[in-house]
């Protein structure tokens, strides 16, 4: 079982567009070129933007060249289309930032670059170039930080006692209906959003309980906040009692379950219910296990399993009730989504580097 690194999860990409150029006109028999392929980027649920990256690492796309008028065909054919497909809930801009258009739902399209025109009698037969940009494909986010845990690990509290949410809270399966959304202040007055998403189940990625509809919030979150009960927990009488180790497994593979990337979000995971008896025995035993996760894998049955292990970047022990470790986890916070920013500024810097290489 291998480490993956985590950081990978792409939710704003830059590309390269242009559309085909169009075809020759033909003078002496007044015949017409194609039209130019136009680039169009369109949303399919199963997509992801890491996806695009991985399968295109050049990060152009350019549409067919239309045919020359001919004396077979005086009419040239249009150049092919080409298809960026994005996941829906992309917000598609061009440099400066000006909305192109939106994907919401599966099958939207979004047209970025236009062929150029066919030559004809009114260009003197001379065709033109097809519209050339760079655009950028941004997943609309609805939070910085997206709580994610089993019911009743306290996520609510958390987000009373980080910021000043009221989300409703009581001890029963679904506490959280919708994404409540609370905000984490800070002294320089930076802000920080974060989305108490609904709970979520073992067979989540299936849709069960509210599945698709919790795992579609956690993909629109730019890192991810596991919360875990120190001592375990049990869904309902008839299921089995999950230790914390077996509750981020699990919480894990829900993810990986629904999108394999999903688990490759920078991720803090956060022990609560420390004023709890034993609770400082159970979090050391905790610490081990996620230290050597395959050394304790028998605990969970092979299809429960994650693929690959998830590195957190801080392993923070708190408890909402009384607010012990409230101030750590606000510092953590912090500092991981100011490296993110500082990583995603220095890449943006790299791609306009590498389009000024390609211009020039």
């Amino acid at each position: 079982m291998c480490c993956r690194k985590y950081g990978n999860f792409v939710d704003n990409l830059r590309l390269y567009v242009r559309g085909g150029s169009g075809g020759m006109g033909l003078p002496r028999l007044g015949g017409q070129g194609g039209k130019g392929g136009d680039v169009w980027v369109v949303a399919q649920k199963e997509m992801t933007l890491k996806r695009v990256k991985d399968k295109y690492p050049q990060k152009r796309f350019i549409a067919g060249v239309g045919t020359n008028s001919s004396v077979r065909a005086l009419r040239g054919q249009k150049g092919e289309d080409q298809e960026v497909l994005a996941p829906p809930g992309i917000t598609v801009t061009n440099d400066d930032g000006m909305v192109l258009g939106k994907l919401n739902t599966e099958g939207d399209r979004v047209l970025v670059a236009r062929g150029g025109q066919g030559g004809s009698y009114h260009s003197e037969f001379l065709p033109s170039k097809g519209q050339s940009r760079q655009i950028r494909l941004d997943l609309k986010l609805i939070a910085d930080l997206g709580l994610v845990g089993f019911p009743n690990a306290g996520k609510s509290s958390l987000l009373t006692a980080l910021s000043h949410a009221k989300p409703q809270i009581a001890s029963y399966a679904f506490t959280t209906l919708r994404p409540e959304i609370g905000k984490v202040m800070y002294e320089d007055h930076k802000q920080i959003s974060v989305a108490d998403l609904p709970g979520l189940i073992e067979g989540a990625h299936m849709n069960r309980g509210m599945g698709h509809q919790f795992l579609k919030h956690v993909e629109r979150t730019r890192q991810l906040l596991f919360v875990v009960d120190v001592c375990g927990f049990q869904l309902a009488s008839k299921t089995p009692f999950r230790s914390a180790f077996e509750a981020v497994q699990l919480l894990i593979k829900e993810l990986e379950l629904y999108k394999e990337d999903l688990p490759c979000k920078p991720a803090v995971l956060v022990v609560n219910k420390m004023d709890l008896p034993d609770a400082e025995d159970k979090l050391s035993k905790l610490q081990e296990q996620l230290l050597n996760p395959h050394e304790f894998s028998h605990l969970l049955p092979d299809d429960m399993l994650p693929k690959n292990n998830m590195v957190f970047r801080h392993v923070v022990p708190i408890s909402a009730a009384t607010g012990f470790g409230i101030a750590h986890l606000k510092t953590c916070i912090r500092q991981s989504l100011d490296k993110d920013a500082s990583m995603a500024t220095d890449s943006l810097h790299r791609d306009k580097l590498q389009a000024n290489k390609h211009v020039n």
